[in-house]
């Protein structure tokens, strides 16, 4: 019999429907059973791409004797991390100061207060590696319980109380400056990994912020070793088996730092970011690399993270089943060269075992391979018609595998980051498809996650909105692509629903000294209020806020929002120095407020050329507003009284207060962009 969970949006919930664990969602009701049973609470946290998340609910959750154990001793709560990143923000913290490590799963319990005590990850059917079996902890802390209440409600207090005094103020009242982000430049390049690219060692993640901040600094101040930097990351990762060399799009991350074996799941975030952030390289480069990947991304965006309501999936999973029915990480994408031979022919399967790297012995486990481009320089020497013709095949055999499941919930925030990627791809590349994909996303966002109210929720499920709320993230992330398809487009209603967003923002999301919350100050009271500066997986909600705000306030001269950027970004004068890779997409934002950011008004067409030349200028941050008109200065505020030229399309470049002599010229306008 299913259990509560059945009756969630969450796809990760609803795995665990079936077990014969008796969980409950996360919710008041919970705690108030755990509080009339006398019991504990074992907190769950994990998300429906986890491998090792499968891995303990398989081995433990499924297991009968475990089940009827913690259905007896406690109340267990299962979280999908992606629905409540506040849950599992607050935890992982505790987590974090009590072991000095965290992950997922995370497995924590609780007093019916919801203060926790006990903290761990991934506990096994067994004991192993030193670690106790899930079963001895489950009686340890029921021990624990029984016979020591006093000193498990003491640690508890403890731990809360240490975590309540954790607030940051806004990082001091400097605005990050030159001498910041050079410092910042400088500790970057110590930790530049020259032979692999990317920062630091296995596991490798993409940096996808950092490098927004390199291409931006590199375009402020001409250096040269940013743009380096930049480069040959992002080469290296597009040649590596983290790179689908077959579909597009990126894995999240490697697992060693040749950036050759991938851990196989893959977000929609990363995705969305790197497909910018290519796209960005492209117009500082013109790379043929970069444009490729930047579109073969939006492109696996679109076919197979696409739902039926126009959102974006969360992610596919890393899991699916093999040949032989055995469902293991990786299967869907990894080939032997016996396989090869079975798709293309002996000489064709040769060829393309040189090209992808696929080896007797394997580069991944049981002999097999993950594709990556093998030896530098292979895409100039190889016959492009070829490797078309053998990349398309192998992808067709490809398609006939089981394929990994999709985590089809809408996350607001990665769909704002995906909306940012899509519009500026297509208008770089002249792909209107994208920008419509792009605002069909929007327009999601807005029928169901904003509703009639102007408040976020965090996800929705086949059009259905989810019952948890907005947190920083998705309201910095989803103004943010409202604001890039405000440029891209020429519709004045997304600068309009940004700035609906970010008043939320400077409503709710504020502390007294500037800094900013993770959660509205109206939003379920946890032991903590969470607030993190550092960038996870994505943008920090507290600097993709802060540059949301400092393109609004370049739109619309809003003092208030302008001033509210300033004041949130103290926090990377302090941190940019000392731990720039934790903190990119602040320098970015830093960047940006240096530069001004440029204000672009271009009084002409729609997508013409010299809006064109706008959204290819590299300047950090610029805001660009196009349309003709009489109702053009409705629609944007920096249109208004900036009439065209002789009749001609005419462009105006303001920054700091000051104002070029307008332009109809392309050429002079893309020298006023050019940073």
């Amino acid at each position: 019999m299913a259990n509560r969970l059945a009756q969630t949006t969450s796809p990760y919930l609803r795995q665990h429907a079936d077990n014969p664990v008796d969980w409950w969602p996360w919710s008041p009701e919970a705690f108030e059973e755990a509080r009339r049973r006398g019991v504990p609470v074992l907190l769950s946290v994990g998300y429906a791409s986890c491998h090792w998340c499968h891995v303990m609910a398989h081995e433990s959750f499924e297991d009968t004797t475990v089940a009827d154990y913690l259905n007896a001793h406690f109340v267990p709560v299962k979280v999908d991390r992606e629905e409540r990143p506040d849950v599992d923000a607050v935890y992982m913290e505790a987590v974090q100061a009590a072991t000095g490590q965290g992950g997922w799963p995370m497995t924590v319990f609780l007093t019916a207060d919801a203060e926790p005590f006990y903290f761990g990850t991934y506990f096994p059917p067994e004991p192993r590696h030193g670690m106790p079996s899930f079963q001895q902890v489950l009686e340890g802390v029921v021990a624990a319980w029984t016979d020591r209440r006093e000193e498990v409600a003491e640690v508890a207090g403890r731990i809360v109380r240490d975590l309540a005094g954790r607030s940051l103020a806004a990082g001091g009242t400097e605005l990050p400056g030159e001498p910041d982000l050079a410092q910042a430049l400088l500790r970057l390049t110590r930790d530049y990994d020259e032979k692999h690219g990317g920062f630091g060692g296995a596991p490798k993640f993409p940096p996808s912020m950092v490098i927004e901040f390199l291409l931006r600094h590199h375009a402020r101040t001409g250096a040269e070793g940013a743009l380096q930097m930049a480069a040959d990351s992002c080469a290296a990762m597009a040649h590596g088996g983290i790179y689908d060399q077959l579909g597009g799009g990126f894995a999240r991350y490697s697992v060693d730092r040749e950036w050759v074996v991938p851990h196989f799941e893959k977000m929609l975030y990363d995705n969305a970011l790197l497909c910018r952030v290519y796209a960005h390289l492209w117009r500082a480069t013109g790379s043929d690399l970069a444009r490729r990947v930047a579109l073969e991304t939006a492109d696996f965006m679109v076919r197979e993270l696409r739902t039926a309501e126009g959102g974006f999936a969360s992610a596919l999973d890393a899991d699916s089943e093999d040949a032989q029915g055995r469902h293991v990480e990786g299967a869907f994408y990894v080939w032997t060269p016996a396989q090869l031979r079975e798709v293309l022919g002996e000489e064709d399967a040769a060829f393309a075992a040189g090209y992808f790297g696929v080896t007797e012995e394997g580069t991944f486990e049981e002999g097999s391979s993950v594709l990556r481009l093998a030896r530098d320089g292979q895409e100039q020497d190889a016959d492009p018609a070829r490797v078309a013709d053998v990349r398309a095949r192998l992808l067709a055999a490809r398609e006939l595998r089981t394929r990994p499941e999709r985590d089809d919930k809408i996350v607001a925030a990665w769909n704002g980051l995906a909306i940012a990627a899509l519009a500026e791809a297509g208008a770089y590349f002249d792909r209107p498809d994208l920008v419509e994909r792009a605002t069909e996303a929007a327009d999601l966002l807005v029928r169901v996650h904003m509703g009639d109210v102007a408040r976020l929720c965090r996800t929705s499920r086949d059009g259905r909105a989810g019952d948890n709320s907005g947190v920083l993230e998705d309201y910095g992330d989803v103004a943010e692509g409202f604001l890039a398809l405000a440029s891209v487009t020429g519709e004045g209603v997304w600068l309009e629903f940004a700035g609906f967003l970010l008043d939320i923002v400077l409503a709710h999301f504020r502390g007294e000294h500037g800094e900013l919350f993770d959660t509205a100050d109206d939003a379920e009271q946890l032991i903590r209020r969470p607030q993190d500066p550092t960038d996870s997986a994505t943008p920090a909600g507290w600097t993709a806020a802060a540059g949301a705000l400092l393109s609004y306030a370049a739109h619309t001269g809003s003092e208030a929002h302008r001033s509210a950027a300033e004041g949130a970004l103290g926090i990377v004068a302090a941190l940019g120095p000392k731990a720039p890779r934790f903190i990119g997409w602040g320098l970015a934002v830093a960047e940006a407020l240096l530069d001004g950011p440029r204000e672009v008004a271009v009084a002409g067409p729609v997508a013409g050329e010299l809006h064109r030349t706008a959204l290819l200028g590299s300047a950090p941050g610029a805001v660009v507003a196009a349309g003709e008109g009489p109702d053009a200065g409705a629609e944007f505020p920096l249109l208004v009284d900036r009439p065209q030229v002789g009749g001609e399309p005419t462009a105006y470049v303001c920054r700091h207060f000051v104002c070029d002599a307008p332009t109809t010229d392309a050429g002079e306008l893309a020298v006023k962009l050019g940073g």
